[in-house]
């Protein structure tokens, strides 16, 4: 990872030891929070358990993960392509995912793919090759939106359901170790509001953060994680995977 001394926490921070969303509205919009939220609570419980050895931050931006796993690896490398709107100093080499990597076969431990496989014109193919270019017992650590407006277009192409993530990681080769579905209803339906109220003058932006920092606050509550997880099965916001090259 270059310029590793430059690195400062832009989309995710660790707040009383645990990964979060940052609260700086110029890394993390305010109807977002809930959405980033979730998938650093993603990171945060599974980093820990399969992040190891040499890792690739692939499709990395600004590198928002490194200090989640940067204590559990040995090595760290970041690739992106050289059109994302996330440019950084962090990349160590520049790659377009929609095309055949540049890499040997069998030389990572750990790659993250994060809020990057919806961006891939040809997403089997990227899964193809990350089972390449994985080790032997090597795991892939990713997350994608389900639920979630349009994004960094015109480069926003797909939106998978569990089958189809499963089903694609398996043709690529992979053992799916198991897919989560993250945040459920009550997520999706206060993000979209979000979205529609935060463009309101003057109020707009206090009521979607208001109503985001509520959400959360009660979705970490016994009774609203359950209720999160009842309806996240047919109505999941996204999804985190972990899959192992056997």
């Amino acid at each position: 990872m270059k310029n590793i001394e430059k690195w400062i926490e832009t989309k995710f921070v660790i707040k009383k030891g645990k990964l979060r969303a940052s609260k700086k509205i110029r890394y993390v919009g305010v109807s977002s929070r809930i959405a980033v939220d979730l998938v650093a609570e993603f990171y945060d419980a599974n980093l820990c358990k399969y992040a190891k050895g040499h890792l690739l931050d692939l499709g990395c931006g600004k590198v928002p993960l490194y200090l989640a796993y940067k204590n559990y690896v040995d090595e760290i490398t970041c690739a992106d392509w050289g059109n994302t709107l996330h440019a950084s100093s962090f990349i160590d080499f520049e790659a377009d995912l929609n095309e055949p990597l540049r890499l040997e076969n069998n030389m990572y431990d750990t790659i993250i793919l994060s809020d990057v496989l919806e961006h891939i014109k040809e997403p089997q193919n990227l899964l193809n090759e990350i089972n390449r270019i994985l080790k032997k017992d090597g795991h892939l650590i990713m997350n994608v939106p389900f639920f979630y407006q349009l994004h960094e277009e015109p480069y926003d192409y797909f939106r998978y359901t569990k089958h189809a993530l499963i089903y694609m990681a398996e043709k690529a080769g992979f053992e799916v170790l198991f897919i989560e579905p993250l945040g459920g209803t009550l997520q999706i339906i206060v993000s979209l509001f979000s979205n529609m109220v935060k463009n309101i003058p003057f109020l707009g932006k206090i009521i979607a953060s208001f109503l985001q920092n509520l959400t959360l606050a009660f979705t970490k509550s016994k009774f609203g994680r359950k209720f999160s997880k009842k309806t996240s099965c047919q109505f999941p916001f996204s999804y985190g995977l972990i899959a192992l090259k056997n």
